[in-house]
């Protein structure tokens, strides 16, 4: 399955992605909560597979395979310091509807990153890279060569673009109970202190993800679309299907004015 990713035609794993999500609310009048959980992960994998569809073609299977690995190992282990200790997000803790877990951290969850921080990756460049001094050459492995700098302002666009995202997606896991926060408040029942950790963890993220590959020389226009695409299924199914309009306009805000920014960019 792996080695056939770039055979795969993308715009049928999109589509396919955009109907797993389309069907949530369906499985959720029909089936019930108890299979809410299932649907989601389709959807999660979908566009996980679709992410690494973009991927493959411009890393290399190797390449991807060694830093989608090293993501989805630290994703989980941030989620597990962040339920264990409350830091860096605030004290919160998984409920046992996302399954299978590893010390208490859905499975799920480490994908979950992984599949929005290449999109949110693609925004930062358009935005960013006519401020860079000089182009990004292809990170060398070989020894005695060195990385390139780390783009301070990529890597702050980065974490914006993948925070704006939990502007919609934090209320509503709570409201369908996949995990509880200790003291709710702030941001609709969302600690404020979760949306620094999300800025801190996706900063390091993308850092230590630019030491192994070159991120910054992804296909932007496949990666943005899902980035787009999940906007709008995001604002569309808060608002109409899970009644929580006010992130649903808070989160369309966001994650907008992120899409707004890299349109004009573009057009410099």
């Amino acid at each position: 399955m792996i080695r056939a990713l770039p055979r795969i035609p993308l715009y049928g794993l999109v589509i396919l992605w955009i109907l797993a999500m389309i069907s949530v609310p369906i499985v959720d009048w029909t089936l019930g909560n108890a299979a809410l959980s299932t649907a989601v992960s389709i959807g999660v994998l979908l566009q996980v597979i679709a992410v690494c569809r973009i991927v493959v073609v411009a890393w290399g299977l190797r390449r991807m395979l060694l830093t989608f690995g090293v993501i989805l190992a630290l994703a989980w282990l941030t989620e597990y310091i962040g339920h264990t200790t409350g830091f860096p997000f605030g004290r919160y803790a998984y409920t046992p509807l996302l399954q299978p877990q590893l010390g208490g951290v859905p499975l799920l969850i480490p994908l979950a990153w992984l599949m929005m921080l290449p999109p949110a990756w693609a925004v930062a460049h358009i935005i960013t890279r006519k401020d860079s001094l000089t182009p990004q050459p292809p990170l060398q492995m070989e020894r005695g060569r060195q990385a390139q700098p780390v783009d301070v302002k990529f890597v702050v666009v980065s974490a914006l673009a993948f925070t704006a995202w939990d502007l919609f997606l934090d209320p509503q896991m709570v409201a369908w109970d996949l995990w509880r926060w200790a003291e709710p408040s702030g941001y609709f029942g969302i600690p404020f202190s979760n949306y620094a950790g999300w800025l801190l963890a996706s900063s390091v993220l993308t850092v230590i993800a630019s030491r192994l590959a070159p991120i910054r020389q992804l296909p932007t226009r496949p990666l943005v679309i899902i980035y787009a695409i999940t906007w709008v299924l995001e604002m569309v199914g808060l608002a109409v299907f899970w009644g929580l309009p006010a992130p649903a306009l808070v989160g369309f805000a966001a994650m907008g004015l992120m899409l707004l920014w890299a349109w004009r960019r573009g057009r410099e």
